[in-house]
């Protein structure tokens, strides 16, 4: 079983910085894509920034040059430092990693439980 644990959001105000953290637990093999995507209420969820399976980082451009994506592969851990918030940063962002088991099988895909945002005019 894989457990993702997120930490950091909160509230803040515009101009302001924010941290999330995820740390992944279990029987962890291979990790393939990690990053964090948010949603808001009505709308789908959506990319914010990402590590692909070749190390590569993707990153939104409403967000490009504010955030920075960063990992620890040796504590299965990814974080978002949040820079410059706006108030259309607000939403609920979630981690993701995309991974198999240290016993082999598919990959599939594993969620946080989520984290609130919130950046105030």
């Amino acid at each position: 079983q894989v457990h993702l644990m997120e930490s950091g959001g909160g509230l803040v105000q515009a101009g302001g910085s924010l941290r999330l953290s995820c740390a992944a637990s279990g029987s962890i093999g291979n990790i393939n894509v990690v990053g964090w995507y948010r949603q808001n209420p009505g709308k789908q969820r959506e990319l914010v920034a990402v590590f692909t399976t070749s190390g590569n980082r993707i990153i939104a451009n409403s967000v490009k040059g504010r955030f920075t994506i960063s990992r620890d592969v040796t504590k299965n851990t990814v974080s978002l430092q949040m820079n410059s918030l706006k108030p259309e940063d607000t939403g609920v962002y979630y981690c993701k990693a995309q991974l198999r088991s240290e016993y082999g099988g598919s990959y599939d895909d594993y969620w946080g439980q989520g984290s609130q945002v919130t950046v105030s005019s």
